[in-house]
């Protein structure tokens, strides 16, 4: 399962690799990173569907997680990935934002990687 993880903050390449050690090395997940919403587009254009879910950040300096997810539910003609979103405020007017786009999951920072790895083996199924 390839899985693009979508954040402006660099260190949570190294958090994702770290916490998903096991499911790498074996072979379940595949992790790509983007640092910014274009750089998620860009990466979906070249690898045509390869990547199954995006976890996105919300708040992002250029393309905001929103307006990537709006892009991705609205312009993608393939079947469209699963988008988890993903922000540092709990807040209810994201949530709403992010659902009303069709935000298939919504998860608060700091992630718990507990909880996410069972989300993703239950979409995974």
């Amino acid at each position: 399962m390839k899985i693009l993880v979508v954040d402006d903050e660099q260190d949570v390449k190294f958090l994702f690799e770290q916490r998903f050690r096991k499911e790498i090395k074996n072979g379940e997940m595949d992790l790509v990173f983007a640092f910014s919403g274009e750089e998620a587009l860009n990466y979906m254009k070249e690898n045509e569907h390869e990547a199954v879910l995006i976890l996105s950040d919300i708040n992002m300096p250029g393309m905001s997680g929103l307006e990537l997810l709006k892009h991705i539910k609205e312009k993608y003609e393939k079947p469209p990935p699963i988008v988890m979103m993903i922000t540092a405020y709990g807040d209810d007017e994201n949530y709403n934002s992010a659902m009303k786009l069709g935000a298939d999951d919504f998860l608060t920072k700091p992630v718990d990687f507990k909880t996410l790895k069972e989300k993703l083996k239950s979409k995974m199924s």
